[in-house]
Formats: structure tokens, sequence, C-alpha cells
């Protein structure tokens, strides 16, 4: 068994497209397979970027935390398919291939970040619509409740993934505010605690990535928002938790591609740089279920 490192790091992984094939921003659903099953042999679980804030993962001793992030909310992560007038998830997109490693290995939870995207074209508003890879409409809300429902945690990655740099305080808040009230309406009452900048950029009032107010020009209804974490977009293994110097506001990620998530997980065994649990963990982790 490893031996526990509280101090060690934590990878933060950061999917786009899970297609057919690899591209820069894409990973081909084959090679999707691949990784979990490389995480596992290699002692990972998952945990849910809430989770890794609150130091509430319960791993058993000798195993690490990696937090799996989705961005851009594009079909190949959660495809419908319809058969006989019932809708099933595509066995190739990465829930279908998540839920299916899930059955032949219970100890790998459905703990994963979806950062989503309610209004943004080519399909990713909520995984697909407008027959975009044969996903309608009517079904966008449904996806968002079936992975809360799993145990997903949903993330804010604003309305349509304006790069907010370039846009007012007014329309930074519009964007962020407006994603969140898209979750919510999907899962009435949900809370959003994370938030994912598109693209990494900050926008001119770095403080409005984390909290900031809307509001709505028909009703005149204020809707705020208020995270407790903040994905950016590269970077490498983040500090643990209960590092001091651990930021929840500032998480660095990285980007699966290639050969980049070997590369990274040899470099935490060789430096003996990776977070591994402790008897301890697993106990506070259980208490605080």
């Amino acid at each position: 068994m490893r031996a526990p490192n509280r101090d060690g790091r934590v990878p933060i992984l950061e999917y786009h497209l899970i297609a057919d094939s690899d591209s820069r921003w894409g990973r081909g659903w084959r090679h999707f397979a691949q990784d979990l099953q490389l995480l596992y042999d290699r002692g990972y679980r998952p945990v849910t970027v809430s989770q890794l804030v609150d130091r509430s993962f319960d791993l058993p001793p000798g195993t690490s935390p990696v937090v799996f992030t989705f961005d851009d909310a594009s079909p190949g992560q959660f495809r419908y398919i319809e058969r006989d007038g019932k809708l099933e998830v595509d066995s190739t997109s990465a829930l279908g291939i998540w839920l299916a490693f899930h059955a032949r290995h219970p100890d790998w939870g459905n703990r994963a970040t979806f950062c989503m995207l309610p209004a943004a074209a080519a399909g990713h508003a909520f995984f697909g619509d407008r027959g975009v890879q044969g996903q309608q409409t009517a079904w966008r809300l449904k996806k968002v409740k079936y992975l809360a429902e799993l145990g997903f945690e949903l993330c804010d990655h604003t309305l349509w993934h304006a790069e907010l740099d370039r846009y007012s305080d007014a329309v930074v808040q519009e964007q962020i505010a407006r994603g969140m009230m898209a979750i919510d309406s999907a899962v009435p009452g949900y809370r959003v605690r994370t938030f994912a900048l598109p693209l990494g950029v900050w926008p001119k009032n770095r403080a409005l990535a984390k909290s900031g107010s809307w509001t709505d020009p028909r009703t005149g209804r204020v809707y705020r928002y208020d995270f407790d974490a903040i994905l950016e977009v590269a970077g490498g293994p983040n500090r643990s938790p209960y590092d001091p110097k651990f930021d929840p506001l500032r998480l660095q990620r990285i980007q699966v591609y290639d050969g980049e998530l070997i590369r990274v997980l040899d470099m935490l065994d060789r430096t003996r740089m990776r977070y591994v649990a402790g008897a301890e963990t697993h106990r506070a982790g259980a208490a605080g279920r």
C-alpha cells in the first residue's frame, strides 16, 4: 500500500469534446475509456470539485483523488439514443462509458464536474440541441437533471462561452448569472458552487468571477451568484486542500490530450508529489457524508 501523503498534489483533469478520434480539444471515446482504466489501475478514485474544496472525499487508504471536469456541454459528453420510444444513454458518450465503468467497478463513483453552456452554438447547449448529433432540444433539461440525480456536480461556464475580458461588468454578470439560472431551470434550488472561466480568461473586474448579480429586465427579479471554486484552463496538479496555500478560487487543470495524462501521473509518482489518502482521511470523509 502507498504511504499516506496528505500534502501531495491532486490532478484536475479537463475534457472537452469526446469524439471518434483525438484532437487538440478532443479525446477519442476509446481513449477516454482507457483513461478511466488507467487511473483506476494506478489507484485513483474520482471526486468532484466541491468535494475537493470541502475535503469531504471518502477514499480508501492508499488511493488518491482525481477530479474530472467536462467543459462546454457537447453531445459527445452526454448523448441520448432513442429506441422504441425510450431514451438510452449512448454507450460511446462520456457518460455512457462512465456508467458502464461504474457498473464494473462500484468503487468508481459517479463523481465528476460538468461545466455547462446552456445556449452556445454547434450543439454546445446542455449536451445538444436542434438535431446536432441526433439530439433534440426537448432533451436538454432532462439531461442536466439526470446528471444531478446520478450524483455528478453541475458547474457554471457562462451562457454561451463569452470571453469575459471583452465585456462590461454588466454583461459579465449577466453571462454568469444566466448560466446559473439555466441550471436552476433543470434542477430547481440546485446550489451551483463551481465556475469555469471560458478559455481561462478572467473578467477585467476579477472579483465578478466569484460573485455578482444580474437583474432580469422582464421581471425585475435579481439573480445572485457566489461561487466557492473557480476553474482555470491550464497549469498542473493542484496543491492539497490541506495545504495552507491551496486556493479554491484559482484551481489549475490538466488538459487531457496525446500522452499528457500518463506524463502527469508518472511525474507525480516519480517525484513523490502525489496525494495519497490515509486512514485519517477515510474517517474524516465518512463523517462528513
